[in-house]
């Protein structure tokens, strides 16, 4: 079972320690280091993995991302850090192999990129000016599905919403690297 409120509060205490939410800025102060690098992306389908090398966490991203996928894929990888530091000791994450515990790994690195990148504000805001599901997400320039998964939290929340879709914990192996 998913702890919104546990993801959340993780999120709410990065914003708070480092008054950042850009997910470089983050990663740099949080002295996790990211690798834009192509000589590993032999998968169209990749576009991030986490791995934990001499005790410090390393994210290595497909460099051929555009950048607003680039930052949702970096705040997902982010979230696997921030959440799944024991897993991390043991594997690398990635997005083309979702581990068989993965899919709740996946579901909850994708809550924490959805709070961090999506203010709720902001995506209430979207929604009170008429939009429609589809047209909120186009409106932020983010994926459905992500725009799902801040949904689910908003709903945890006490809001009543209506999204039409119950989004993959996968859908960012299947979104082009150039979309977005």
């Amino acid at each position: 079972m998913i702890n919104y409120d546990y993801i959340s509060g993780e999120v709410k205490r990065l914003k708070r320690k480092y008054e950042e939410t850009d997910p470089d800025r983050l990663c740099r102060l949080m002295r996790i280091t990211v690798i834009d690098d192509d000589t590993r992306m032999q998968s169209a389908d990749f576009k991030g993995l986490t791995l934990i090398q001499s005790r410090r966490p390393v994210i290595l991203l497909n460099n051929k991302l555009s950048a607003s996928l680039r930052q949702i894929v970096l705040a997902h990888e982010l979230g696997h850090v921030v959440l799944h530091k024991e897993l991390a000791n043991m594997r690398a994450f990635s997005d083309f192999d979702m581990f068989g515990i993965n899919d709740q790994c996946e579901h909850e690195a994708n809550v924490f990129a959805a709070e961090l990148l999506l203010d709720d504000d902001v995506v209430l805001d979207a929604l009170n000016d008429d939009m429609t599901f589809f047209g909120a997400a186009k409106t932020l320039c983010v994926p459905p599905e992500l725009l799902d998964f801040k949904f689910r939290v908003l709903k945890h929340q006490g809001y009543s919403l209506n999204s039409m879709m119950i989004a993959n914990s996968r859908f960012l192996k299947h979104i082009p690297t150039n979309e977005y």
